[in-house]
């Protein structure tokens, strides 16, 4: 008998939604519970992870709790814990439990369990609508000046709306490039593809922002110490070849973007490779030579600012940056505003980061000794 990776049958993709409204689409399991949902459809399994890509699970975990909130609340913060890695081929529950109902602040707690195992925790509170009173304090971090995204036909390849999957995004540079790691910043636009519906409101815009939050956040700490997440061709194709369930993205969209992050990683790459060639030769560069040999993410926090005031299918820049790295874990900051300038979300995630001690053949990232401690990692590092 043939697994089935959602507990009941697809309907058709919606085509009056965006492709991250039906990406991350959920459907009531009134049989378990009032309060427990199922993935609707399949959930990506990024190339080179031993997982499920964890800001589904993030932004499920959040639609979910949604669902049992009043419309005039909205999340201002949520934390999370990968506690075991999410396999694509097993449907995902998401238990909501109402822990407080208060007059101006909720609280949810939602644990993701497959085969009765929590694989995914997080807490969850809310806000009501201006209920911060008529005098307030405020201050927000300033948005940096940084172009919009050059537009498809204009002779720049910096992005392509006509890709597939359900979000965007476009390269911002790299701030402080030539500095100590923990000055250099990450800068990238994003954007959900399409149009999110009416229907779907702003429920919909907050669930695609936390889906899109844990892109490219894992790989921060390698970025800023100039360690490429792959270091060959064959990588690159093995770790497309172990993909399971792309259900967001086809093979073809898929090896666009590990070829975009090759195209990322191959200037710096290059350059290292160029200034180390001769040194390479005796034993104390070789022993300098750092490659990734396992990422994955702890835990993950998003603080939403202004829930209210922006579109996810709009042109969002992150910054991201590492403040502390040692004992096997890095830690990653990420800012996110909307285009008019706004300040979206702050983001904070930690990662278990090893490096390989000496070059090994095989998997572009050994397994750990407990395959159940990888959880799993961003799409495109």
């Amino acid at each position: 008998m043939s697994k089935r990776v959602t507990l009941f049958e697809p309907p058709q993709l919606d085509s009056s939604k965006a492709p991250i409204e039906n990406v991350l689409e959920l459907t009531s399991v009134d049989d378990i519970g009032p309060d427990v949902f199922t993935n609707t459809r399949p959930l990506w399994h990024p190339p080179g992870a031993r997982g499920i890509y964890g800001g589904a699970a993030i932004a499920q975990c959040l639609a979910a709790a949604m669902r049992t909130v009043p419309a005039d609340f909205a999340v201002h913060s949520m934390h999370c814990y990968f506690v075991l890695a999410g396999d694509s081929e097993i449907p995902i529950v998401y238990h909501v439990e109402r822990v407080r109902d208060g007059r101006s602040y909720i609280t949810r707690t939602v644990q993701a369990r497959q085969r009765g195992r929590p694989i995914f925790t997080t807490t969850l509170s809310f806000n009501k609508a201006n209920s911060g009173g008529k005098k307030k304090l405020q201050h927000a971090a300033t948005m940096p000046p940084v172009p919009l995204p050059t537009p498809p036909g204009s002779g720049s390849r910096r992005f392509d709306e006509n890709r597939g999957g359900p979000f965007e995004s476009a390269r911002a540079g790299i701030v402080n490039r030539g500095a100590t790691p923990e000055e250099k910043k990450v800068r990238r636009w994003v954007r959900c593809r399409g149009r999110i519906s009416e229907a779907g409101a702003q429920h919909a815009h907050l669930s695609a922002l936390a889906y899109i939050t844990d892109s490219f956040f894992i790989g921060t700490v390698a970025r800023v110490h100039d360690i490429p997440r792959f270091t060959s061709a064959a990588e690159l194709k093995m770790a497309l070849k172990a993909l399971k369930n792309p259900s967001d993205l086809d093979d073809e969209d898929i090896s666009r973007s590990l070829n975009e992050l090759k195209e990322e990683e191959s200037a710096d790459l290059q350059r290292r490779l160029e200034g180390a060639l001769s040194k390479l030769q005796d034993a104390k560069s070789k022993s300098e030579h750092k490659e990734i040999g396992m990422m994955v993410s702890l835990d993950h926090s998003i603080y939403f600012h202004n829930p209210w005031k922006f579109r996810a299918d709009e042109w969002m820049l992150t910054e991201m940056e590492s403040p502390w790295a040692g004992e096997g874990r890095g830690l990653v900051l990420q800012k996110i505003w909307a285009k008019d300038g706004t300040l979206i979300a702050t983001c904070t995630q930690e990662v278990c980061f090893l490096l390989r001690p000496e070059r090994m053949g095989g998997l572009p990232f050994p397994l750990p000794v407990d395959p159940n401690e990888w959880i799993g990692s961003s799409p495109c590092g």
